[in-house]
């Protein structure tokens, strides 16, 4: 298993880091909800430019339930997870149970649920016409936490996550995720961070391709990398490459800043509270859970189940212990 820099550290800096990853992804996907399909121009007319929750009562999506459910799976099986154990949890805790008021969440899941239920079994589960969304890459982060410092196995055991759900674009979109929050948990600089997100994928693939001209472009700011990345006239906004490539040119503009990183995934439009959970995620891993606003991070509460019932009542920050060491047990 290979490492970034010296190691991911002590357990309480594991722990600070995983924290501040799941705690990122869920405030920014509670921040991005509200602007999720809008154009900035859309957003300036509605809150001129989002600061903060526009809501008093603000809530995560399906991006935060679904890492929640990637989660749990990973922490009952670890690095022997296999594509049977995720097929089970998926017919388990979803397919097989009644469906939330969101039906399952996004395309990609709504065509994988409707693939499981009819018998079919990954890879053929995965084969829909939404295989290349986001929807791996929303819950990739937590494969980043287990893995900390090493990219490579992060992006691996993502890819086993994903293949039931998801293939080509998608399964690299998660894969960049999850590698690139294994390198900040370890510490990485802002450049190894995305050095190890696209160490895992194929260079010439449109993820590849649409992350480097996001990142190229970052000193330039938000309207520079969204014109770099954003498929105009497309009708969809969950495009795996599209999306992964805001999120990560957010946090470069951002200089890895979480606030910032945040913000202006969020302002940016499009699959704004899944390119905000990425970036929450990619800043919260870089700078910890003390990096994230408190006004934001105690806003957060056990998910509501609105999409996966049998979510309801988990928090992200027992996500983040049950995934790293216990602090205590090596003191």
């Amino acid at each position: 298993m290979e490492l970034i820099a010296s190691g991911p550290g002590t357990a309480e800096a594991i722990r600070e880091r995983a924290r501040g990853a799941l705690l990122g992804l869920a405030v920014g996907d509670a921040l991005g909800a509200p602007a999720e399909n809008l154009k900035p121009s859309e957003i300036r007319r509605r809150w001129g430019r989002i600061e903060g929750f526009v809501h008093d009562d603000p809530a995560g999506t399906d991006d935060t339930e679904y890492a929640i459910f990637s989660g749990l799976l990973l922490a009952r099986h670890g690095s022997a997870l296999t594509v049977t154990h995720v097929e089970h949890a998926w017919h388990h805790w979803i397919a097989d149970r009644d469906e939330g008021p969101f039906r399952g969440a996004g395309f990609s899941e709504r065509g994988t649920l409707e693939n499981l239920r009819r018998g079919l079994a990954a890879p053929i589960s995965a084969q829909h016409r939404h295989a290349w969304s986001d929807g791996l890459a929303m819950r990739a982060a937590p494969f980043g936490v287990f893995a900390a410092g090493a990219p490579r196995e992060a992006a691996r055991l993502v890819a086993i996550d994903g293949c039931v759900s998801h293939e080509g674009e998608g399964i690299y979109g998660g894969q960049a995720v999850a590698a690139g929050v294994a390198a900040a948990m370890a510490g990485a600089g802002l450049a190894s961070v995305i050095a190890a997100a696209l160490s895992v994928i194929p260079m010439d693939s449109w993820t590849a391709r649409s992350l480097r001209r996001a990142v190229a472009v970052a000193d330039q700011g938000e309207r520079a990398v969204r014109s770099a990345v954003v498929i105009g006239g497309y009708p969809w906004t969950d495009l795996a490459p599209e999306a992964v490539a805001l999120a990560f040119g957010a946090f470069a503009t951002a200089r890895g800043d979480f606030t910032a990183s945040v913000l202006t995934a969020v302002n940016m439009g499009r699959d704004a509270d899944t390119t905000a959970a990425v970036a929450g995620a990619l800043a919260g891993a870089y700078g910890g859970a003390a990096s994230i606003p408190t006004a934001w991070s105690t806003r957060i509460g056990p998910v509501r189940g609105s999409c996966l019932p049998e979510m309801r009542g988990h928090h992200v920050l027992d996500i983040a212990d049950l995934l790293t060491p216990d602090p205590e047990e090596g003191a």
